[in-house]
């Protein structure tokens, strides 16, 4: 449960400080009394104030030097304290009262709304100061809390990058070795086996490549600029081709225009999207790839079709997920990372990306990227 605020009420004569304490008895606060200023210095030793209410005529230390010599420490800086006084009601004492720090000035006598009114009002303030300032502990937890995150990420990301590829290049060395020493002396069965052997190192290395691809997204800066879409897509289908010589689909290209963005993040979209739809329609007798752009409410929607395999929508929650598969390894090759990295930099561009697809029908994926 939260404190109740505290309030310091300064007066010499006890008779007024148990009038201030009728006036402000309906309120949820905690009043601390002092009858004079050495004793409310004490009490700020011990207590965080919300507000302070001082007199200002009292014996040995008036309201203006206890003002003063609380303006100059540092736990009470920034105290907010009004002055109730009978006897110093000029303008020049009124001055004189700001020029010491106080928030404002009450003359006797007084209707006690007024009292209350400015004391509600220094509460809600205090109230709202703590909420602020517990929000700004939160949130520089939290800058903490990230910044230790992505110093384990930059660990994480360097024992993959070093650790784990060491012994694979082992294995593969080791694989070579056997290869050339003993293959003539092997079976089909010890080659086969060795192929396997060849065949996981190589997907091993690839997921290692992808995750440290997708691990790094999130601290690669987006460098925005004037994208040539079309020159980009022809650029990729000819990557596509190299690396997929055995799929030849018909590929059919709308007029794309341009978009804002980071080329080369675009670029590993358009080679994840375009790279899947070649991949999961080569089966397919009369393969067709469709790429271009649509607008929509007036927001231009890249998409990227083909007459594939296709899947299930009731799995569509799970095709932008890390190692989420829709299919089975033995039928399409990938690592599951893909279309998660695909999600990860059109996020970071501020954009959309959402697929529709059909069993054995084909799949249609899209994905916005706002204007500058």
């Amino acid at each position: 449960m939260d404190k109740k605020p505290k309030i310091l009420i300064v007066d010499d004569r006890p008779e007024n400080l148990v009038a201030l304490e009728v006036i402000l008895e309906d309120m949820d606060v905690e009043l601390v009394r002092a009858t004079s200023g050495n004793e409310a210095l004490k009490h700020t030793l011990y207590h965080d104030f919300a507000l302070a209410l001082l007199d200002i005529q009292m014996p040995e230390m008036d309201g203006y030097e206890l003002a003063s010599i609380l303006r100059a420490e540092e736990k009470t800086s920034r105290l907010p304290f009004i002055f109730i006084s009978a006897v110093y009601t000029d303008h020049v004492d009124v001055f004189k009262g700001y020029e010491k720090g106080a928030f404002s000035c009450i003359t006797k006598p007084f209707q006690p709304e007024m009292l209350l009114n400015k004391v509600k009002f220094f509460i809600e303030k205090h109230q709202q100061d703590m909420v602020m300032y517990q929000l700004s502990r939160n949130l520089k937890k939290k800058n903490t809390d990230l910044e230790e995150m992505n110093r384990e990420l930059e660990s994480f990301t360097y024992s993959v990058s070093h650790d784990l590829r060491a012994p694979l290049r082992a294995i593969n060395g080791y694989t070579e070795i056997l290869r050339r020493s003993y293959e003539p002396t092997l079976d089909d069965r010890g080659k086969r086996l060795l192929d396997k052997i060849s065949l996981n190192t190589e997907r091993m290395g690839v997921l290692i490549e992808n995750l440290l691809a997708f691990s790094q997204l999130d601290r690669r800066n987006v460098h925005k600029a004037q994208v040539d879409m079309n020159a980009l897509v022809r650029e990729v289908l000819d990557e596509v081709h190299a690396s997929m010589p055995y799929v030849r689909p018909q590929v059919r290209i709308a007029e794309l225009q341009s978009a804002m963005g980071d080329r080369e993040l675009l670029r590993q979209v358009l080679v994840n999207l375009i790279g899947n739809a070649f991949k999961y329609s080569g089966k397919k007798e009369e393969p067709v790839v469709e790429i271009g752009r649509d607008v929509v409410g007036g927001e231009a929607v890249f998409y990227v079709k083909d007459n594939g395999v296709g899947f299930d929508m009731e799995q569509a929650g799970r095709v932008f997920g890390v190692f989420q598969r829709l299919h089975e390894a033995s039928e399409f090759e990938g690592t599951g990372i893909g279309l998660a990295i695909v999600e990860r930099i059109i996020s970071h561009h501020g954009g959309r990306v959402w697929a529709e697809a059909e069993v054995n029908k084909g799949a249609s994926f899209y994905f916005t990227v706002p204007a500058e």
